[in-house]
């Protein structure tokens, strides 16, 4: 089981915002790296807590059963593209719970690769030890 930090929820406490502890590392110092990936990750999060969609800056990745749960935050499409990859759980309440998982830089295709389907099965394979919010 992996663990988790709860960095953010929702004023309702129905969406809850996570990150994995061992990749929070690098995910922490790719959104802090300048104020323009720090204002895109807060945009997404706020999208997330508000309980909005929005597929062009965060959608679905499944690509099968096995990785149901997994999504993606995308940071300037058409630019670096990079991603965080994450899983999302929903409560039996209907909470909704995102944990902030794996970093990929520079997603070059629209396709996915070899490379970013091994990421999307890893995070898939995650199960997280949640702490209570």
């Amino acid at each position: 089981m992996r663990k988790c930090t709860l960095i953010e929820s929702s004023q309702d406490k129905k969406r809850h915002i996570y990150l994995d502890d061992i990749n929070s590392g690098k995910i922490f110092d790719y959104v802090n790296q300048d104020h323009r990936h720090l204002k895109k990750f807060k945009f997404i999060c706020d999208l997330l807590l508000g309980g909005h969609h929005n597929t062009h800056i965060y959608s679905n990745e499944a690509i099968d059963q096995k990785t149901k749960g997994v999504t993606a935050m995308k940071f300037f499409s058409g630019q670096e593209n990079d991603r965080i990859y994450c899983k999302e759980y929903e409560t039996p309440d209907s909470t909704l719970i995102v944990i902030a998982s794996e970093l990929l830089m520079r997603k070059k295709q629209k396709e996915l690769t070899h490379r970013e389907i091994s990421i999307i099965e890893k995070v898939g394979s995650y199960a997280y030890e949640i702490p209570e919010f």
